[in-house]
């Protein structure tokens, strides 16, 4: 039984994706702090916004809709897409993603490339029979598939 559940917690995905959790939310406040108080900033000076979360396209809305009094905090009037947010997620997503691959993904790869690096090919210990095409030992001197001699090599 416990055989079994180490087999499954011990398996390469199960680890790999408790890590890519774990960093996630480690780097999750670094990369919200560097993408709001870095990134967004520079890239808004392109746009003239001062942070993306205002950027918000209106679209008509065909019918009146009364509004919640009081208003919620994260109340969306009817019509208003925040593409600023979205954009803001991205950005967060791809800085994680990056934390994530430089700093596990590529180390890994890179060490487990230095563990298994293949050798030399091994060398061949069977050879083709003349007349039939199998493999035998290289030291047969007769084919056991179709009992033929064969010539040492």
């Amino acid at each position: 039984m416990f055989k079994g559940f180490r087999d499954f917690i011990l398996r390469g995905n199960v680890v790999d994706l408790a890590v890519a959790v774990i960093i996630g939310a480690a780097f999750g406040a670094i990369t919200a702090s560097v993408t709001a108080d870095v990134i967004t900033p520079i890239i808004s000076a392109l746009v003239g916004a001062p942070d993306f979360s205002s950027l918000v396209i209106h679209i008509p809305v065909l019918h009146h809709v009364t509004p919640p009094n009081p208003l919620p905090a994260n109340y969306i009037p009817p019509g208003d897409i925040h593409i600023g947010k979205l954009l803001n997620a991205a950005i967060n997503f791809l800085l994680v993603a990056a934390a994530i691959y430089f700093a596990i993904v590529m180390p890994m790869h890179y060490m487990l490339n230095k563990i298994n690096k293949p050798g030399a090919p091994a060398a061949p210990t069977t050879k083709t029979c003349p007349e039939c095409l199998s493999e035998i030992p290289l030291a047969a001197r007769r084919c056991a598939h179709c009992t033929q001699p064969v010539p040492a090599s």
